[in-house]
């Protein structure tokens, strides 16, 4: 029900963007008026972008593809790692490393060497092969590698698609999935540029509470849709059927 889901975003805050003076150009047609010098975002047009953005996520969970969750401030970060842990997808909750995407084959090797020490060491063999000043060496490269790669572990090959929340800030990993063609999926305020993702959410996303509500509706929606095969003509019927009622508004 459109009433309940923009009912719902009010309720977070969603509407909060930040002050004019830090407005992108492309946030403007957004805006709905001022409050004690804080924009607000209108949420009908909002709730229009998120429908695009979880059609997208739809679809993706239907034809089982993955997607790489991206969040390093703190407002976001144990909101993402739960969600992705749940999906089993991979996560960045923390600094971006460069390269992550443009230069993953390398980034490979460094999980390939995490996946190995975690394994020998709960099968006991570093007890085994190495000395105890080697093994605290080594539990030291395991804390290391699990700090910057740790919720990389379940990343094989590249993803399908990025979700991050705050692109401005994220601004590395938005463009390596750009020059790798890989679609991006964010919640973003006004201070951000709606050219750098494919699918923009128009959004508070300085509020955890702001936050959490759109990551978790973006993972119910993947789980809802896993497995779930769409014929052409139920994906043309549901497209013709949303501008439908978005001409009826």
């Amino acid at each position: 029900n459109k009433e309940d889901v923009i009912g719902s975003m009010f309720e977070v805050g969603a509407h909060f963007a930040y002050s004019k003076a830090r407005r992108h150009p492309t946030a403007s047609q957004f805006i709905f008026g001022v409050k004690d010098s804080v924009e607000i975002f209108d949420l009908e047009k909002t709730k229009k972008l998120l429908d695009n953005a979880l059609d997208f996520v739809a679809s993706l969970a239907q034809d089982g593809k993955r997607i790489l969750f991206v969040a390093g401030k703190n407002e976001a970060r144990n909101v993402v790692q739960s969600n992705a842990l749940s999906l089993d997808m991979p996560f960045v909750n923390g600094r971006w490393i460069g390269g992550t995407l443009t230069n993953f084959d390398q980034i490979k090797k460094r999980i390939s060497r995490l996946e190995n020490l975690i394994s020998e060491r709960e099968s006991g063999e570093l007890a085994k092969k190495y000395t105890k000043r080697e093994q605290v060496l080594l539990g030291r490269e395991i804390e290391s590698l699990e700090c910057t790669f740790g919720g990389l572990i379940s990343m094989k090959e590249l993803p399908d698609a990025l979700f991050v929340i705050d692109t401005k800030r994220e601004n590395i990993a938005v463009s390596e999935a750009t020059k790798r063609g890989i679609p991006v999926i964010a919640l973003m305020n006004s201070d951000c540029n709606l050219n750098d993702a494919k699918y923009p959410i128009l959004a508070n996303d300085s509020s955890i509470k702001s936050i959490t509500f759109f990551v978790d509706l973006l993972s119910d929606t993947y789980k809802k849709n896993i497995g779930i095969k769409k014929t052409e003509g139920d994906l043309v019927s549901k497209t013709e059927e949303r501008k439908k009622v978005d001409k009826e508004e």
